[in-house]
């Protein structure tokens, strides 16, 4: 397992495609020169002025590291500005254990299913069993369990959500199934689902 930051980010009218142009030419090779895995960068398909990415690190004292190394480097300085501009937010944030979520191989959509359980580890059990296994054949399979790090967070300077307990899952495909009553009656809320469509590598 991983620490992971799933990261979205609220852009100003019309300037999604330009933070994605941004990002795929300085700021993947940007990061992992610094130390950080840079995961699956999505555009949202419900939100046209969305950007939510993956990015990961072996453990909470790396990326301190990292980070700092990264945001205090020649690459995101010389590019700030222009990438700032373009956001509204970018302060939601959740810090996750889990082992991170590539881009997908053949850039189809993903869904991304959040979970807020009221209690995370009865509720763990469940989803291995109803989400995982119990599912008709032919539905697209979770991949990639995730779930809160309660970690302090080690670099302060860029916030995180704190307070809550998420457990999150990605499926590749146009839909994802919704958690059955056995799972739904675990949760303070109905799950959230995004819809996710994976940038294409600009070369």
């Amino acid at each position: 397992m991983t620490i992971v930051e799933l990261r979205q980010y609220t852009l100003h009218p019309g300037a999604r495609d330009t933070l994605i142009e941004l990002f795929e030419r300085e700021f993947v090779t940007g990061q992992e020169a610094a130390g950080i895995t840079v995961g699956a960068r999505f555009r949202d398909l419900d939100d046209p002025d969305r950007f939510v990415w993956l990015r990961s690190f072996p453990d909470m004292a790396q990326r301190a590291r990292a980070l700092h190394v990264f945001y205090g480097g020649p690459v995101w300085q010389a590019h700030r500005e222009e990438a700032n501009a373009t956001m509204a937010d970018s302060d939601d944030v959740l810090l996750l254990s889990g082992p991170g979520f590539p881009a997908p191989s053949d850039a189809g959509p993903v869904v991304a299913t959040l979970c807020h359980p009221t209690d995370p580890d009865a509720f763990a059990p469940h989803v291995e069993r109803y989400v995982r296994g119990d599912l008709p054949p032919g539905t697209p399979r979770p991949q990639a369990l995730h779930r809160t790090e309660h970690a302090e967070n080690t670099y302060p300077t860029l916030p995180v959500r704190t307070g809550e307990d998420v457990l999150l899952w990605f499926t590749q495909g146009k839909t994802a199934p919704v958690a059955p009553d056995v799972v739904a009656r675990h949760l303070k809320r109905a799950p959230q689902q995004l819809r996710l469509a994976p940038v294409h590598h600009i070369t």
